[in-house]
């Protein structure tokens, strides 16, 4: 199993299934992502997600009435140490242009691409190799992780 690595000062943004992992303490990823909590706790980086995480990840539980799983999200995604960032009219008019270049690029992942680039981010957390082909960003596939 490989490993997350980061350095001092580095921007990270986590989308929706990395926060779904984190929250829902999903086994095979939980060791992995430890790095990314404890390097958090100890301020040596910046985590970041877009306000949109809080709805994709609040719908599930929703559904199914699991309020202590709807709280577990809102703690987590309020907490000081996570960047909640809005969805402003500049993200949205840049993950406009995403999509008009990429058509099989869907909107969330539009917008978790654009909020990541506006904010200089210098990794982006995510289970999709899509993303990879679509951005310049350092996209970091946490299943390739867990494979090398």
């Amino acid at each position: 199993m490989g490993q997350l690595t980061f350095s001092n000062a580095d921007r990270i943004y986590i989308d929706t299934v990395t926060i779904i992992y984190a929250v829902e303490q999903t086994p095979i990823y939980g060791m992995l992502l430890n790095p990314l909590w404890n390097n958090l706790q100890t301020g040596n980086l910046e985590v970041f997600t877009s306000e949109l995480t809080l709805m994709e990840t609040l719908v599930i539980p929703m559904r199914n009435s699991d309020i202590f799983l709807i709280n577990a999200y809102e703690r987590l995604l309020q907490s000081p140490q996570i960047q909640l960032v809005p969805i402003s009219q500049a993200i949205l008019k840049d993950a406009a242009r995403l999509r008009a270049i990429t058509p099989s690029l869907r909107t969330p992942d539009a917008i978790h691409l654009a909020t990541a680039t506006a904010l200089g981010c210098t990794q982006f957390l995510t289970n999709d190799r899509q993303l990879r082909t679509v951005s310049n960003l350092f996209i970091v596939i946490l299943d390739e992780v867990l494979a090398s």
